[in-house]
């Protein structure tokens, strides 16, 4: 059950409007890695967990905080589109640089938006629910959470160097204060499985180890480029992350299996078969 208070978590008002930046924008509301993609993605790892206690409530407290978030970047979008020029000559007869601003906005944002912000990306490509995973084993959905949350902050890093406003500078700096708590509590939350002993590595840990198969692939390192460079780095020799073997490092791989060779398909698929010269 959700209920809604009209405050936002942080002030969402830039210092002018800038049809331009607000397209931008809309990369971290509607992109993949955007506040629609982590507030849909934590709610639903967390409406699917079945165990109850700390860990769905984290899941749907930062999903319930990622919702504000997208109210937050909304509602700029929308007020750096206020009083946007919507032709060309009312562009050019505002100011100089008027025409640039009409050139790099969004159509979209006032022939489907009526001047508000939209469910897409910088690109107007619409928001998609299959950028979002909720596996219901917390320990490979935690690892993803840390990616989508550094994802994320990368690109609020990157707009934040994209505009001037004050006002817009003030907000993507919460934004990336924010994000910078979440990283560091999905990797606390990784740490926590880890001590309550319900998964570790690799994911699933319940899965018995990979029988014959253990010795020679489970921790070989396969070098496929040319030169060893490869071998220098951690990935290649000592003891792995997971406690239960030693890197090692092949510089020649061979294949295990040899050439395949398929039977002819069903002719009434019309593939083109081995032997067949003419018509059957």
């Amino acid at each position: 059950m959700f209920s809604h208070i009209k405050d936002l978590q942080f002030e969402a008002k830039p210092d002018g409007p800038d049809a331009a930046f607000a397209r931008r924008l809309q990369e971290v509301l509607g992109g993949k890695w955007g506040e629609m993609t982590v507030a849909n993605q934590y709610l639903f790892q967390g409406w699917n967990c079945r165990l109850p206690g700390k860990y769905k409530d984290l899941l749907l407290d930062v999903g319930t905080e990622e919702v504000g978030h997208v109210e937050m970047i909304v509602t700029m979008i929308t007020r750096l589109l206020d009083n946007a020029p919507l032709s060309l000559s009312e562009s050019v007869a505002d100011n100089p640089w008027g025409a640039a601003t009409y050139a790099g906005s969004n159509p979209a944002h006032f022939i489907h938006g009526g001047g508000g912000a939209l469910p897409a990306d910088s690109n107007g490509v619409p928001w998609n629910g299959a950028f979002i995973t909720a596996s219901g084993n917390l320990m490979a959905d935690f690892q993803l959470n840390v990616t989508a949350e550094a994802q994320g902050r990368l690109q609020v890093a990157r707009l934040f160097n994209m505009t001037d406003d004050p006002g817009v500078k003030q907000m993507l700096r919460f934004l990336l204060a924010r994000d910078t708590m979440h990283q560091n509590m999905w990797l606390a939350a990784i740490e926590q499985l880890k001590e309550d002993g319900l998964e570790g590595m690799p994911v699933p840990e319940a899965f018995p180890d990979s029988g014959e198969f253990s010795d020679e692939f489970s921790y070989t390192y396969l070098g496929f480029s040319a030169g060893t460079d490869a071998a220098q780095g951690r990935w290649a020799s000592g003891p792995t992350p997971d406690g239960k073997g030693e890197f090692r490092y092949d510089d020649n791989p061979v294949a295990n299996a040899p050439e395949p060779a398929l039977a002819p398909g069903d002719p009434r698929l019309y593939g083109t078969n081995p032997g067949v010269v003419g018509g059957w």
